[in-house]
């Protein structure tokens, strides 16, 4: 009986594993698959500039939507290429498992971002906001990398280096 137990309780673990390994792979990818239409080009920038501006045309939190009238479309350059890279470096590490923690903590930020200027445009569901959020928190709260990622196969390296940048790897996996 103590075996059958046990089998169940690790087959169940190896179960809930995969699940979580495929919710951060899905994750990564949805962050991938969404840098294409945020391309670097004015005056448009694929899109990006628009979506951005509609922070400050339906106004969710009328602080931010200050902050983004007044300083990120002034500098939107600058602004359109950190969203671009921060979501493409999201998407790359969620994707292989790599700082995990780390990026799911960089997903729920710019998950805010992007709720904050996109929840009250018309047409907009709330629910997607809402899902980004809780599979961006479940992988922070899972360490989604250690099983089936990146961070499964350096932290022991992490681990025995005691450095600086280990100990911070480790907080980050």
């Amino acid at each position: 009986m103590a075996i059958s137990v046990a089998h169940e309780v690790q087959a169940s673990t190896r179960g809930v594993r995969w699940v979580i390994t495929g919710v951060r792979v899905v994750t990564g990818m949805l962050w991938v698959q969404n840098v294409s239409w945020k391309t670097p080009q004015p005056p448009n920038y694929g899109g990006l500039r628009m979506w951005t501006r509609d922070a400050v045309d339906h106004p969710v939190f009328p602080p931010f939507s200050w902050l983004v009238q007044h300083v990120v479309l002034p500098g939107f350059p600058l602004f359109g290429a950190l969203a671009l890279a921060v979501e493409i470096l999201l998407g790359a590490f969620l994707t292989v498992g790599l700082a995990t923690r780390f990026w799911a903590v960089v997903g729920i930020g710019q998950t805010l971002v992007i709720t904050l200027s996109a929840l009250y445009v018309p047409g907009e569901w709330f629910w997607s906001y809402a899902l980004m959020f809780v599979a961006h928190f479940a992988v922070l709260a899972t360490a989604a990398g250690r099983f089936g990622g990146v961070d499964a196969v350096l932290r022991p390296r992490w681990q025995a280096s005691g450095s600086r940048p280990g100990r911070f790897l480790l907080l980050a996996s």
